[in-house]
């Protein structure tokens, strides 16, 4: 499944594409397309991606969860969640290529896609820098090089603007699901990104990536801060009162986060920054 790139270099309009840059999370080289595309988007950050590089009119497919920007995804045929798709709905779409992530999508639809003759594309940012190589894969390969090349210099001088700063460190419980309550480990996008603003998750350890967590007195009192994501689960602010009386937290402890600005790569990382820098300017709790 593995497939190796030359090393030659592709033109885009005034724009050098090295071939390194086109070999997405797999492994596989994608040649630049030489006709328009009809491009799948399983992710719904990378749909929104494509519509920031110029690609909305070469988006045919999308899952439900691929809401933004509205409404311009409206108008787009879903072919069902993430892990879960109507696959002949999908092939029906004719896509030339369909464009997956690690986490998000099972390994055994991008084998069947495979297998069917699709041009399928991996992604698997693991940290916010990750974000200016996935410009550049997706950019690149639907001759976007320009464009993508805007958005890696934004999001590189936001990033730079964050790393100047001497962010106290703060520990941080960041929940993204109840029943059972569950939260992520340091080797996660998201921890990587609140890692920008000092603010280091707990588990400090945790052999799964999202673990499910025991809510006991020393994970608690461990945190400085506990946030509670807008998703996978929507946490709503009456969530926040339930928790701290239950488990003997203050309120003042707990928050509610945008987890759009923390989990969502792609062109939505610029804004992520931007909201996470602002949100650490706001929140006063001890420092560690």
């Amino acid at each position: 499944m593995c497939l190796h790139g030359s090393s030659t270099v592709e033109r885009g309009p005034g724009v050098e594409i090295e071939s390194d840059a086109l070999t997405d999370a797999a492994g596989v080289y994608h040649a630049p397309v030489t006709a328009p595309a009809r491009i799948v988007s399983l992710v719904p950050s990378i749909t929104e991606l494509l519509f920031a590089l110029g690609l909305g009119d070469q988006v045919v497919g999308r899952t439900h969860y691929c809401i933004h920007p509205a409404p311009l995804v409206a108008a787009l045929p879903s072919v069902g969640g993430t892990k879960k798709i109507r696959y002949a709905r999908l092939l029906a779409l004719q896509p030339t290529h369909v464009i997956l992530n690690v986490d998000e999508n099972p390994r055994e639809l991008a084998e069947r896609l495979i297998a069917d003759g699709l041009r399928v594309i991996v992604t698997h940012p693991l940290a916010p820098e990750d974000n200016v190589p996935l410009y550049r894969l997706i950019g690149g390969v639907f001759r976007r090089a320009a464009e993508a090349e805007t958005l890696a210099a934004r999001f590189e001088r936001k990033l730079a603007e964050l790393r100047r700063v001497a962010w106290p460190r703060r520990r941080v419980l960041y929940l993204i699901w109840r029943k059972p309550w569950m939260g992520i480990s340091r080797d996660t996008y998201i921890a990587r990104m609140l890692a920008l603003v000092g603010w280091d998750t707990l588990p400090a350890e945790s052999e799964a990536r999202y673990p499910t967590l025991d809510m006991g007195r020393a994970l608690l009192d461990a945190a400085d801060l506990i946030l509670f994501s807008s998703e996978p689960y929507r946490f709503l602010p009456e969530d926040l009162e339930t928790f701290a009386r239950d488990h003997g937290c203050p309120l003042a402890k707990l928050r509610l986060i945008d987890g759009e600005m923390t989990s969502w790569y792609g062109s939505r990382a610029i804004q992520g920054l931007r909201y996470l820098a602002q949100l650490a300017r706001e929140i006063s709790v001890p420092v560690r």
